[in-house]
């Protein structure tokens, strides 16, 4: 127990357990909050009885009253008449020492110090909009970018291309969204693509009058809008990937048909589909993407795979049967981007389909039975068109599925009733 100072201890002695106190001239240093609440905080004791004596030391076991160890005024430190003449009547300081830290008030009269933390307001001078950026603002941003977020206010009604004739630039909204607002999600390509595919089957028509390997090129020209405007179709792009396998496997089929008898040609397009379809399999097991996607992808190129290859029923088709059923298809859609109402327009469409295979079927050794295989035509090219119709499509939808569809839906159908009537 280190020893208590008596009456003539020395005033060094009895103080050197205290904490530093400033002389008269010096400003009362900043008050620090203590780590631990004095003990007679949670007591019951009056607030005289837990004020340390002048002569209390860190570690004293006695319990005297803290007035009897309170030296003379006189001998103590400071002199009387300081900040601090006594323990007892300590400066503010030493008497809230323990207690927790408060906020310092600014002088009254120091008007910038009181609103140094308030939002800046605008004087009289200065407009009202410049008082507060707008929130999604950056730091420093120019005041044009401010004005360019005015347009993507959440809550606010987006914005829905009409239906065009000439196809629509991007796909303007989600198709459950649409039908929920009960818009309609269908917007027919139009007479661009229409012309494009009207063109497209004439070359189909004149190629299959001069040989198979004439039909090649355009047919080739077909099977890659199918294979790119499938995928785009169902919101799929980039893939690449799925675009060059399902062209690749046209391209199988192409060389499968070129290389066998006619009689062979529908044994070769179908077994060249199996063997694609079973690779794309294969190719979707070993991606690591999600279950869902990896089925919607698996989806996608099958079905991107088969109409590709299926296209190569020109090929297999005779030569006079491909010259009608492509002429109907260029005829029933260029009919349909007519601006005619839509019962009228498909009505008018088949009849012209029909008329078409007609007219070049007296020109080949089809005949009569050309009318048959234009309208089996004319049938397929519409659905192909109303397929490339659906879900919002955009501008690209349309210059690919758009164009190559109608066509693609045809091939099997000039192969089958041009067997038939032939």
């Amino acid at each position: 127990m280190p020893p208590y100072p008596g009456p003539e201890a020395p005033a060094a002695a009895e103080t050197a357990y205290l904490p530093p106190y400033p002389g008269p001239g010096a400003a009362d240093p900043q008050p620090q909050a203590q780590p631990m609440a004095p003990e007679g905080w949670f007591r019951d004791e009056a607030p005289a009885a837990q004020a340390p004596a002048a002569g209390w030391q860190p570690g004293s076991l006695q319990d005297e009253a803290p007035a009897a160890h309170v030296q003379d005024p006189a001998a103590e430190w400071p002199p009387s008449g300081g900040p601090g003449a006594s323990w007892a009547e300590g400066s503010a300081a030493e008497q809230t020492a323990y207690l927790p830290p408060q906020a310092a008030v600014a002088p009254a009269g120091d008007a910038a110090e009181q609103t140094a933390f308030l939002p800046p307001y605008p004087g009289p001078e200065e407009p009202a909009a410049t008082a507060a950026p707008a929130p999604a603002a950056q730091p420093a941003a120019p005041a044009g970018a401010v004005a360019t977020l005015g347009s993507e206010v959440p809550g606010e009604e987006p914005e829905y291309s009409p239906p065009t004739l000439a196809g629509n630039t991007v796909r303007a909204v989600d198709p459950a969204q649409a039908r929920a607002e009960g818009r309609s999600p269908i917007i027919d390509p139009g007479p661009q693509p229409a012309i494009l595919t009207a063109a497209l089957g004439l070359l189909l028509a004149g190629a299959a009058a001069v040989g198979d390997l004439a039909l090649l090129a355009p047919l080739v020209a077909l099977q890659a809008l199918t294979a790119a405007g499938w995928f785009r179709l169902n919101g799929m792009w980039p893939a690449r990937q799925g675009i060059a396998l399902a062209f690749l496997g046209a391209l199988v089929a192409d060389g499968a048909v070129l290389a066998v008898d006619d009689s062979y040609g529908p044994g070769a397009i179908i077994g060249t589909l199996g063997a694609w379809v079973l690779l794309t399999l294969v190719l979707q097991l070993r991606s690591h993407a999600d279950p869902d996607e990896r089925m919607y992808g698996l989806m996608a190129s099958v079905a991107s795979a088969a109409l590709a290859i299926a296209c190569a029923g020109y090929l297999a088709a005779d030569s006079a049967a491909v010259s009608v059923g492509a002429a109907a298809v260029a005829v029933a859609v260029f009919t349909r981007a007519l601006p005619l109402p839509t019962p009228a327009s498909v009505g008018v469409s088949l009849a012209a389909a029909t008329g078409a295979g007609i007219a070049v079927g007296e020109m080949t050794s089809v005949g009569v039975g050309g009318a048959l295989v234009g309208l089996a035509a004319g049938v397929c090219a519409l659905i192909g068109l109303r397929v490339a119709a659906y879900d919002y499509p955009s501008k690209f939808v349309h210059m690919t599925a758009g164009v190559a569809l109608p066509l693609a839906a045809a091939a099997p159908a000039v192969y089958l009733i041009g067997r038939v009537v032939g």
